[in-house]
């Protein structure tokens, strides 16, 4: 992915959701917050996408207040229009007030001097789901660890002989 600069990623998404399909958005920002996400100053923790099948907006993003813009700055968390064409609206309006998916931003990045957040229709997870993920997790790791153990044994026995 060429000119694509990764500012903040939704780390919890993954977790916490499902994901089923996922939308690349522009954001209509203020002259002081494209500043701040240049900077890298951005949270999407808290952040979550509203839509009326008309619009839909970015809400509880923090984007941080730009230190050199005095009393010229934005609120942090004001709601910020994203930019989508017509039919991905409908889809994800569909997706929510039909199939009852919530929409969550898991990346905010740069591309070519512009800021871009990708959205995703996604499903909360009950708890026992997390817990799966937790042991599928653990034992990939485990499955690694044995993996490189007897690669390791395997060389020092070639260097032995």
């Amino acid at each position: 992915m060429n000119g694509m600069k990764i500012v903040s990623r939704n780390r919890k998404a993954k977790f916490e959701y499902t994901l089923y399909e996922t939308f690349e958005a522009g954001i209509e920002l203020r002259g002081t917050e494209i500043k701040s996400i240049r900077a890298g100053q951005v949270s999407l923790s808290e952040a979550y996408v509203r839509t009326n099948g008309k619009q839909a907006w970015l809400v509880g993003a923090h984007i941080a207040p730009y230190d050199q813009a005095s009393a010229f700055n934005h609120d942090p968390e004001r709601e910020r229009r994203l930019l989508l064409h017509k039919r991905e609206i409908r889809a994800l309006w569909d997706g929510v007030r039909l199939k009852g998916m919530t929409i969550i931003p898991t990346v905010i990045y740069l591309r070519d001097g512009l800021a871009k957040v990708e959205i995703a229709l996604a499903k909360g997870k009950r708890q026992y789901d997390k817990r799966q993920d937790i042991k599928k997790r653990d034992m990939a790791r485990e499955v690694d660890r044995a993996m490189d153990h007897r690669a390791l044994d395997h060389r020092t026995k070639r260097v032995d002989n």
